[in-house]
């Protein structure tokens, strides 16, 4: 058995999909949350599809001795995942663990900066700015306030300098990518890029991909940018801080 920390262990969860991209991207960001964090205990587990699931993550933390858990989800916005699915598996866990579940890692003024960053790896410049319309392209909900999150940061976005920028969704809502493309374009912007605001590859990410085909520059998913990884520890932090009031740490 370990000895137990004084530090929550955090666990990671992240959807999974049938697309070995997407387990290979959550697992590089989390050695980038290891790497910035060296001293926090990293555990990762999947709602569905990959393994290790949630759910085993949780037995054998507890198996373990473990006590303090934070269960971040690897989420953008606050949707049926993060309101349903994984408050339900949490549920589930271990009574000996107390778990506290940390908030989504979107909006943040990080993720807007990874988001550039994705853009100016794909061939922009700061320069380019002023005369670039961006499509802000998300997975998409039916949750409405996930979906009024993502019209929120792209009219915060606009205002760091960007010819325009669009919402754009690859189910549930509209418009999709291809239709903010060409809005873009008839608003005059000289060129126009796409840039995924979705954490890892997958189904909807390769939508988003087939509907910027019309546009000029098209950005990676955030995937392990350090930004992202940033974040998840300033939710971990935050999350924990109670934990750590009740522990005299």
């Amino acid at each position: 058995m370990r000895t137990t920390s004084a530090r929550p262990v955090l666990v990671v969860i992240a959807h999974g999909s049938r697309d070995p991209r997407h387990a290979a991207t959550v697992h590089a960001l989390v050695r980038e949350v290891r790497a910035l964090r060296p001293g926090v205990r990293v555990e990762t587990g999947f709602l569905d599809f990959n393994i290790p699931s949630v759910q085993g993550v949780l037995e054998s933390l507890a198996a373990e001795g473990v006590r303090d858990v934070v269960a971040q989800p690897l989420l953008l916005t606050r949707a049926f995942h993060a309101k349903a699915d994984i408050p339900a598996v949490l549920r589930e866990a271990p009574s000996r663990l107390r778990i506290r579940q940390a908030e989504v890692l979107g909006p943040s003024p990080l993720l807007l900066t990874a988001l550039e960053r994705r853009l100016y790896e794909a061939g922009l410049s700061p320069a380019d700015k002023s005369s670039t319309g961006v499509v802000l392209a998300s997975a998409g909900s039916t949750d409405p306030e996930a979906i009024a999150v993502i019209a929120e940061i792209a009219r915060e976005w606009r205002h760091t300098g960007w010819c325009a920028v669009r919402p754009a969704f690859a189910s549930a809502a509209l418009p999709r990518t291809e239709d903010a493309v060409r809005e873009l374009r008839a608003l005059g912007c000289a060129r126009v890029a796409v840039a995924p605001y979705v954490l890892a590859p997958g189904f909807l990410p390769d939508r988003i991909a087939r509907g910027a085909a019309e546009a000029d520059v098209l950005a990676d998913v955030l995937g392990p940018a350090p930004e992202v990884a940033r974040v998840l520890l300033e939710r971990y932090d935050a999350a924990r801080t109670p934990a750590l009031a009740a522990l005299g740490a």
